[in-house]
């Protein structure tokens, strides 16, 4: 390498380093008259070496950038170069005769070369470096220190403080919170300057607190009356709570000193959702087989908060009618495409791998979980069912009665109910209590129903039986909810509270006067399906009476009884209606136009004043509004401990009533508090319209009454 070029190179790297070092200094100074102020020389020591080590990192990475490549295309910009410069810094012996020469002639133009091949200065770095760096020692200089906005001192600086006036509070100085979330959520650790915060449900939080001077005790309070105990580690304490719901907590020392910051603080939990499910395709959940179809796709679409897990596709076949439906259930494992939190599952059904016939129908259900520890969420799909419909049925004509088929649609149900509850018996050792009896409770409401429509063909109004089953009032057992109740000016007599057997002797019609009761007349059976058919209505009852009180293991026996019969129903090929004509209850001749009134109420007994559920939140948010009057917080707080799942936010409610408890002169939150209860306000109750005044010739007949009632 000739000299020119050892020059060039060796100026290009001064010109960087005077670059880096000129941009330096105004900082170093800026950090060193900030170090004189604060009397912090280790700070401002640390902050200068940081400070050169960025300079040196950058003057490093400027050299390496400012090579022979760039040196080259530096040189060729000077025609007189002619685009040889790379020859400059080939070794001699790889070159050839003519190469040589042009390597010497571009060496004799390089010291000639009216181009600085050295780097521009960085004007605008170093103009902002200087001006930076002038403020800065400015700043230092001129502010009176009372206005300087500085940090907390150095432990020596504070040392002497403290010795020169004794603290008269405690006062937190540091405090820091690590949020550690569960190892599902794919979060990262995290660390949080506040003492309020949000965090996934189940994460680890880990406080560390420093006071001064330190107390002898420290411990975080909960709203709920717990507390977690804090460790002395050194000079912080700490502590370490998972959170499972959401608190509010208060720092409470143990000090003759009183703590400067007493306010509340706030951790959200906030609850891992669900997976939810989309049905991308087939658009309705009933889809009838179109001809020569042989495949059924299947399109869904899965998203979670943290993550998808498992997901199976349960496919169920169930083919005949009637009580002899043959059921067929099978489930296939799916890997979606996609995200993690966003999944696609697609799936093709082979119809005849499947053996799907005419009158059968395909139903298809998926089921996502996700990946939370230690049970996983699930979520299912609608069901999506693919129906082959049977060819239409010719209709009889000239029968004496009406000819129907024994039942389909309401044989098949008491097969599902007995499904239903053997797949909640075993469950009973995992699930809670209360949900084992909601789960029960809802299976005997499906016996209720299937009951109440088999009733309709023994010509019951949904009633005539045994007693309601424990826990259900008159309203819900006696079949009347789906119409009006009867009373006594109905049009007929009823026999008090004498009940009859359904179907009975035919003076219990006469005394009724109505035959809209009478097995004989509504009746679709002959006597001796009827028969069976009660039997299976006594069984129904009884199973609804154990599943409605959570014994679904004593229910089982009966509702196989009640299929039994239903079976034995069935083998009645044809049910015939006889055609009965409309017959109204006999008019009673001796009560007609005689103008007795005995028995008969006045209307106006009959409204009864509502009665709302007794609240606290009525007087509470009147006497907030009284500036002067200091409220009772004490019936509100027990309120809100029973009814805190009504409010779609307790913390925010049980905040302001601390907060006002601890000022209770404070205006401010008067009314934030008086904001929170607005919505908790109990709606007025509906009450009858008023009569409304009658005119001037109304007015004169009402007037005109009593005096035609003297005589």
């Amino acid at each position: 390498m000739n000299r020119p070029l050892l020059h060039t190179r060796r100026a290009i790297g001064l010109r960087l380093l005077a670059a880096n070092v000129l941009w330096l200094l105004p900082l170093l100074a800026a950090v060193g008259a900030w170090g004189v102020r604060l009397q912090a020389p280790l700070g401002a020591g640390l902050a200068a070496a940081a400070l050169s080590l960025l300079a040196f990192v950058a003057w490093h990475r400027q050299r390496a950038r400012h090579d022979d490549r760039w040196l080259a295309r530096r040189l060729n910009a000077d025609p007189a170069m002619q685009d040889s410069a790379d020859l400059l810094f080939a070794p001699p012996q790889t070159l050839g005769p003519l190469q040589g020469l042009q390597q010497a002639h571009v060496a004799k133009q390089l010291g000639r070369s009216a181009i600085d091949p050295r780097p521009a200065w960085p004007r605008r770095a170093l103009v902002a470096a200087f001006l930076t760096g002038t403020i800065a020692v400015l700043a230092a200089v001129v502010l009176p220190p009372s206005a300087a906005p500085m940090a907390a001192p150095a432990p020596a600086a504070a040392g002497v403080a403290d010795a020169d006036a004794a603290p008269t509070i405690l006062t937190l100085h540091e405090s820091s919170v690590t949020v550690e979330p569960p190892g599902y959520t794919g979060l990262p650790t995290r660390q949080e300057p506040g003492l309020s915060l949000q965090a996934p449900a189940g994460s680890t939080l880990r406080w560390q607190l420093r006071f001064s001077p330190q107390p002898d005790a420290v411990a975080l309070r909960w709203h709920d009356g717990g507390e977690l105990a804090l460790v002395r580690d050194g000079e912080h304490w700490v502590g370490e709570h998972t959170l499972a719901r959401s608190l509010l907590y208060r720092i409470q020392t143990t000090s003759p000193l009183p703590l400067a910051d007493d306010d509340l603080h706030r951790l959200d939990a906030i609850a891992d959702q669900a997976p939810t499910i989309r049905v991308v395709s087939p658009e309705r959940p009933l889809t009838l087989r179109a001809d020569g179809q042989r495949r059924w796709l299947l399109d869904f679409e899965a998203s979670d908060d943290h993550g998808l897990g498992d997901a199976r596709l349960f496919i169920t076949l169930a083919q005949g009618s009637g009580e002899q439906v043959q059921v067929s259930e099978r489930s296939l494992a799916l890997r979606g495409e996609g995200e993690p939190t966003l999944r696609r599952y697609r799936h093709t059904l082979d119809l005849d791998a499947l053996g799907l016939a005419q009158g059968d129908d395909l139903i298809a259900r998926l089921e996502v979980s996700d990946q939370r520890t230690p049970a996983p969420q699930t979520s299912r799909s609608p069901s999506l069912i693919l129906r082959w419909p049977m060819p239409p049925a010719t209709e009889s004509t000239g029968m004496e009665g009406l000819v129907q088929k024994a039942l389909p649609a309401y044989f098949r149900s008491q097969r599902q109910i007995i499904l239903d509850i053997e797949a909640l018996v075993p469950q009973r050792p995992t699930l809670p209590a209360d949900d084992f009896v909601k789960r029960s409770d809802v299976i005997g409401v499906d016996q209720r129903i299937l009951r109440m429509r088999y009733g309709q063909f023994l010509g019951e109004e949904n009633e005539g039986g045994p007693e309601p089953p424990p826990g259900l009032d008159d309203g819900q057992a006696d079949g009347h909810d789906d119409g009006p109740a009867h009373t006594d000016d109905d049009g007929h007599d009823h026999a008090g509270d004498a009940a009859g057997p359904l179907g009975g002797a035919v003076n219990v019609l006469e005394q009724y006067g109505h035959t809209h009761d009478d097995a004989e007349a509504a009746t679709l059976l002959d006597p001796q399906t009827r028969a069976l058919l009660r039997q299976a209505l006594d069984a129904m009852w009884s199973s609804e009476g154990e599943l409605r009180q959570g014994q679904p293991e004593r229910a089982l026996p009966h509702a196989y009884r009640a299929l039994q019969f239903i079976k034995q129903v069935q083998q009645a090929s044809r049910i015939y209606l006889a055609r009965v004509g409309l017959e109204l209850p006999p008019i009673e001749e001796s009560r007609r136009m005689g103008g007795d009134r005995e028995g008969i109420a006045d209307r106006r007994d009959g409204l009864v004043p509502a009665q709302p559920a007794p609240t606290p939140v009525p007087a509470l948010w009147l006497a907030l509004a009284q500036e002067n009057e200091t409220p009772d917080l004490a019936p509100m707080t027990a309120w809100l401990d029973d009814n805190a799942e009504r409010i779609a936010d307790p913390l925010s409610l049980l905040a302001a009533l601390e907060t006002l408890r601890a000022d209770p002169g404070c205006t401010a939150c008067r009314q934030r508090l008086r904001a929170l209860l607005w919505p908790l306000l109990p709606r007025p109750t509906t009450g009858p319209d008023g009569r409304p005044a009658p005119d001037a010739m109304g007015q004169a007949y009402l007037d005109a009454l009593p005096a035609e009632a003297t005589p």
